[in-house]
């Protein structure tokens, strides 16, 4: 099957433009005339038509395009858990499981025939279904249900779902007697919450995933756009053939402007310039950003040390795939209420592959190890008030930002390294001590 040419009909001259309209899509959950700020709206519009058609092709997603917002729903294989990133409330911190509860409830409470709503209106409608479901609750009493409620509607506000006409959220949330009157944008609260079927019909989370499978060559394309980084020992042999023809990566190193990185554990778009990524690392003025990348160097400076006695073991079979995720989503859902003979279940999952490689594991009290010398080395004071008295909680925010980046694999007891780690061997934005050394990327020769 002949690969779709990404920008086929796009001149050479355009092409940057049209590739920054593809990250800008690819990067953003909603575009708007002011979300996620002033400007972006007019850089995707004019090639809404070309950006459908290739995303449509490449990886089966739908683009809703109209003159006021731009919405890209996509299709997954595997549950992602950096898709969280996008409910975070204004001063950046993650939506727990109460604020998300919350907002698919207030979503829910939006009927068609009104066109305002305040704050006191809301919480009526919505804070007796709340009460419903056993373990959630709203009580405006309790410590923390109205600021999740703030978060909530401050996220929605962003958005353009609601915008404040009168009052203030803050006097609401206070208790001062205040209220808050809010206009809503249907249209813009209808797309953010587009699942792929009725989540009242559904038995396992997997059925928000396509079930369809499709081709290889879309997976490998969706596997490589929305991952960091992808082994070739965690897929299949079918996409593990599609990944490692030239084409399909040269080809979508066309759309978005990124750089292929080709090595003979995996494959990876690299993205120089920061501009295709929701977790830029390396990078200034993050602690958690910054102990990760001292990590990584301290454990690149252990792997060259030709005396080292890091043990070398086989990886869990699956352990990438985002099994433990999906078993963890559904010990959580609710069983009463699902129509029995509407519901869908998962089909049974095709045996993972095995991974052949074995890999680098740093135990758990290694690396605890390792962030008391850093402390001790930079200060405690140079990882911010935050995390000055807390080093092992800030080791734990490392790992779980290493885990994301698919450089670091969790398991019982440690950690295993990543392939991909070694990349950073000389990193120097967080040490700016001289590298000490040279380590072959990817500790294996190059298949390209």
């Amino acid at each position: 099957m002949a690969e779709p040419w990404a920008a086929g009909d796009v001149a050479s001259g355009d092409l940057g433009a049209y590739q920054d309209a593809v990250r800008l899509v690819l990067t953003t959950d909603l575009i708007t005339a002011a979300h996620p700020r002033p400007g972006m709206l007019e850089r995707v519009l004019p090639w809404a038509d070309r950006l459908t058609r290739d995303l449509r092709e490449l990886f089966g997603y739908t683009l809703v395009a109209t003159t006021r917002q731009v919405r890209l729903i996509r299709l997954l294989d595997t549950l992602d858990p950096s898709r969280g990133r996008t409910f975070t409330s204004r001063a950046g911190k993650p939506f727990d499981r109460r604020r998300l509860a919350y907002l698919c409830l207030v979503l829910g409470s939006f009927q068609r025939s009104r066109v305002e709503i305040s704050l006191a209106d809301l919480v009526r409608l919505f804070g007796p279904v709340a009460n419903s479901i056993e373990g959630l609750g709203f009580d405006p009493l309790v410590p923390g249900h109205k600021g999740a409620v703030v978060d909530v509607v401050g996220w929605l506000v962003a958005r353009g779902a609601l915008s404040l006409s009168d009052g203030s959220v803050e006097a609401w949330a206070r208790g001062d007697d205040g209220d808050a009157l809010y206009d809503i944008d249907h249209d813009i609260c209808a797309s953010l919450f587009q699942p792929a079927r009725p989540v009242r019909h559904l038995t396992s989370a997997a059925g928000l995933l396509d079930g369809s499978s499709g081709s290889a060559e879309r997976r490998a394309r969706r596997l490589l756009l929305e991952r960091p980084v992808v082994y070739y020992a965690g897929l299949d042999a079918a996409t593990a053939a599609v990944l490692r023809r030239e084409e399909v990566a040269e080809n979508l190193a066309r759309l978005t402007g990124l750089v292929v990185e080709r090595r003979a554990e995996g494959v990876l778009l690299a993205d120089p310039g920061g501009r295709f990524t929701d977790r830029a690392f390396p990078g200034r003025g993050g602690a958690v950003n910054r102990a990760a990348g001292l990590l990584i160097a301290t454990i690149a400076d252990l792997l060259e040390d030709p005396h080292h006695d890091l043990e070398r073991v086989e990886p869990p079979a699956g352990a990438a795939a985002g099994e433990g995720l999906l078993a963890r989503v559904d010990s959580a859902l609710p069983r009463a209420g699902v129509v029995g003979d509407l519901a869908w279940s998962p089909p049974e999952p095709a045996p993972p592959p095995r991974r052949e490689d074995r890999l680098v594991l740093i135990e758990r009290p290694r690396l605890e190890a390792m962030m008391r010398e850093l402390y001790d080395r930079f200060g405690a004071a140079s990882f911010t008030g935050a995390w000055q008295q807390d080093p092992l909680g800030l080791l734990d925010a490392a790992v779980g930002l290493l885990a994301d980046l698919s450089l670091l694999l969790p398991v019982p007891g440690g950690v295993l390294l990543l392939p991909a780690a070694v990349r950073y061997r000389n990193i120097t934005l967080a040490i700016p001590a001289p590298p000490r050394g040279q380590l072959d990327l990817f500790d294996g020769k190059d298949s390209a």
